[in-house]
């Protein structure tokens, strides 16, 4: 029989799939992941990628552009050519008034049909600048355009890894409550083991009792809104690290482990260089400096080399054989010298400076939101601090009023509703203790992500 159930066991286990191994992450390793898998960095790179192809496009234009041709025409109904001289004197004729008459009535008669059925034409021109500075301004813009591309995806990164941190504490936040409240339902089920054993011993009332039972009633929707809690956490981390929500990932630590940081680390420079929207803005205004200039030199002259080379038949049949073809070809340069355009070229430049006086406008406000911005970051970090030395301080306080609480009431000194209001302030203070780390760490991120502190550029120092 034993062989038996060890066979079927065996069986059960083949047949049985082989679950993978829970991946645990820490935080760099989840930032890592976001940072070749998230969306928005993955489009910020083929951003920059397509923007590389648009100006090695635009640079096209400073080499020859080289273009064939082949046209063919059949004519439905031919010229007609009117020639004005006296035919009459051509075939000898006389020069009396009879022959007068008659050269009058020749140059006035019909005229006769030229050129031929078949048209065939085939050739190649180039064309190319030699002298424009319109032109070479615009190359300079679209350089601008690829250094504004990788801006934008490092803003990206710096976004992503704003959002990951943040998802990651959320997380550990979430973990942490989920252990407090486990704890607390634990509690409320010894204490109810206890208020039975005092109560089938005639030491506690019967509503003592239904006070215990209530307690752990209250505590059972805690616990599962925390379990609920972490489940939602780790799917939104995945999210944002781009990779499947039901891949089986955890995170590793827990806030307590970043809490001698909240101490010990100085205050980050509030220097604002490494900020990416600043940065964007500066790139957009030499973009517009280089549009008004651009502008300018529109009104400026241009000169360009040209070449064509072409072969033409004309014929009635379709007898490709004893076609004559005549080549016509011709190098020459075109100069081009703006005079008038209505006031398009003035107006154009008009509303460039205008529009880099909004974008000036523009980043003077985005300075001034980012400062404050940055203050409200610095001042949340301060009161967590400050909220994490005095919730500290409660949890212990707390603690001890608790296993007083216990004790007394172990023994019938004190009630079970001072074991519950005991139990509710341990349970705020060690909720008060993870909420101020968070908070801490939340706004860190913040500001880290606000002055542009590049996850990239730290690990390659590092290493």
């Amino acid at each position: 029989m034993k062989k038996i159930l060890i066979s079927f066991a065996g069986l059960f286990l083949m047949a049985s799939p082989i679950c993978p191994a829970q991946q645990i992450l820490t935080l760099d390793d989840a930032i890592k992941v976001a940072l070749s898998e998230n969306a928005s960095v993955r489009i910020a790179d083929l951003e920059i990628e397509r923007t590389g192809y648009a100006r090695k496009g635009s640079y096209a234009a400073l080499f020859p552009q080289i273009d064939g041709s082949a046209n063919y025409q059949r004519t439905i109904k031919k010229q007609v050519m009117y020639m004005d001289f006296d035919m009459s004197s051509m075939m000898g004729g006389g020069s009396d008034g009879s022959s007068a008459a008659e050269n009058q009535s020749s140059r006035s008669a019909d005229g006769f049909e030229v050129g031929r059925w078949n048209t065939w034409s085939t050739g190649v021109s180039a064309s190319m600048p030699l002298v424009n500075a319109q032109l070479w301004k615009s190359l300079k813009i679209t350089d601008q355009d690829v250094e504004l591309a990788v801006e934008k995806a490092r803003g990206s990164r710096l976004e992503t890894v704003t959002q990951v941190k943040k998802a990651f504490f959320t997380v550990l936040l979430a973990k942490e409550a989920a252990k407090v409240y486990q704890s607390v339902y634990d509690n409320a089920v010894e204490n109810l083991n206890l208020t039975q054993k005092k109560y089938n011993a005639q030491r506690a009332s019967e509503l003592d009792l239904t006070r215990a039972k209530t307690a752990v009633a209250n505590a059972v929707p805690n616990v599962y809104d925390a379990e609920n809690a972490v489940d939602i956490s780790l799917w939104q981390l995945k999210a944002v690290m781009g990779v499947a929500l039901d891949s089986d990932i955890d995170v590793a630590g827990s806030l307590t482990d970043y809490a001698d940081a909240m101490l010990t680390d100085p205050l980050p420079d509030t220097d604002l260089n490494g900020n990416t929207t600043l940065r964007q803005l500066a790139i957009q205004a030499e973009q517009l400096a280089s549009t008004v200039q651009m502008q300018q030199y529109a009104s400026l002259p241009s000169l360009a080399l040209a070449f064509s080379y072409s072969l033409n038949a004309m014929a009635n049949d379709y007898k490709f054989s004893q076609y004559k073809w005549s080549p016509y070809s011709y190098v020459g340069l075109s100069l081009n010298i703006p005079i008038f355009a209505g006031g398009k070229r003035h107006n154009a430049v008009k509303a460039a400076k205008v529009q880099a006086l909004e974008l000036d406008l523009q980043r003077m406000n985005t300075e001034r939101q980012l400062q404050i911005a940055i203050r409200q970051y610095l001042g949340t970090m301060e009161t967590a601090v400050k909220s994490y030395a005095s919730a500290g301080s409660a949890v212990e306080t707390a603690g001890k009023a608790y296993g007083i609480a216990r004790q007394s009431y172990d023994v019938g000194r004190s009630t079970l509703t001072d074991l519950n209001d005991a139990q509710l302030a341990l349970t705020q203070s060690q909720l008060g203790v993870c909420q101020a780390v968070y908070n801490y760490l939340s706004a860190k991120s913040d500001l880290e992500g606000t002055l542009g502190a590049d996850f990239l550029e730290k690990t390659s120092t590092n290493e």
